[in-house]
């Protein structure tokens, strides 16, 4: 089963995991979108997160319209903007101004049913994390700042200094531990600044039985299912990543790292 994918340019969408087939909780796609172009779908039994990744965009949900959203240049120059879309949701998408429109559409296996809403710059809690050669600021887009609000998906951005390590000391989250650990599937879409550089997605677990290495290029794509999972960035080159969970027991993270045991979301 496949855990890297790497990155096809493609107007409109791209399903690149899919619930079901992929993945039993997470799913991911891109849209991109022209001047003048809208994008039709439709959640079903799922909850989407649309994450605007660069430009700008009107969204319809259901009877509700959310106009001018986003408008950040890239991943890189400032916070996201993000609209929750429950199951059983038909929504559109249309790009406004002359701007690129990449979204991020992430979606996860839901049972509840909420109501849409836009989470703005100004909702995204930021903080700082790891220290020496692993520091990156870490944005949560869906994490502890909406419970209540949706059922399983959590999203969140990854940001990291030039040549530095992210998710690190290494993590993970594939047993159902408590309070230690818990069982979440994720998915991780990577972008790198200046595009010419690169990075390593390392995924491993304590038995080495599964030891996987990968080379990572801007727009890359992969999914943990399993095992310890930390991301280097060459010297020179930032690294970012939308970080997108799901998993059978809640949205309660806890992960055992070196250190000790941490909860990712405060």
């Amino acid at each position: 089963m496949k855990s890297f994918i790497p990155f096809v340019e493609q107007e409109g969408y791209r399903e690149i995991v899919k619930i079901g087939q992929d993945t039993r909780y997470i799913g991911f796609g891109l849209l991109n979108l022209s001047n003048g172009q809208k994008f039709k779908g439709a959640t079903e039994d799922k909850e989407v997160a649309l994450v605007i990744l660069s430009g700008k965009c009107d969204v319809k949900a259901g009877d509700l319209k959310f106009s001018g959203l986003g408008g950040r240049k890239d991943v890189f120059s400032g916070k996201a903007t993000a609209i929750y879309l429950p199951v059983d949701t038909e929504y559109e998408v249309e790009k406004v101004l002359d701007t690129k429109l990449e979204i991020a559409v992430v979606s996860a296996s839901a049972e509840k049913k909420y109501a849409p809403f836009v989470v703005r710059p100004e909702d995204i809690s930021v903080s700082r994390r790891g220290t020496t050669n692993c520091r990156r600021y870490l944005h949560e887009i869906l994490a502890g700042n909406v419970q209540g609000k949706v059922d399983r998906i959590i999203v969140g951005e990854i940001l990291s200094y030039k040549g530095n390590w992210g998710s690190y000391p290494p993590h993970k989250h594939d047993k159902y531990n408590p309070p230690v650990e818990t069982e979440m599937e994720e998915i991780y879409h990577f972008k790198i600044a200046p595009k010419e550089g690169f990075g390593v997605q390392l995924i491993y677990n304590d038995d080495l039985s599964v030891r996987e290495a990968y080379f990572v290029k801007d727009g890359d794509t992969a999914i943990i299912r399993e095992g310890y999972h930390p991301v280097a960035v060459a010297p020179g080159f930032r690294i970012y990543y939308l970080w997108a969970m799901a998993g059978p027991y809640g949205r309660h993270i806890m992960s055992k790292e070196d250190h000790g045991i941490v909860s990712i979301l405060k």
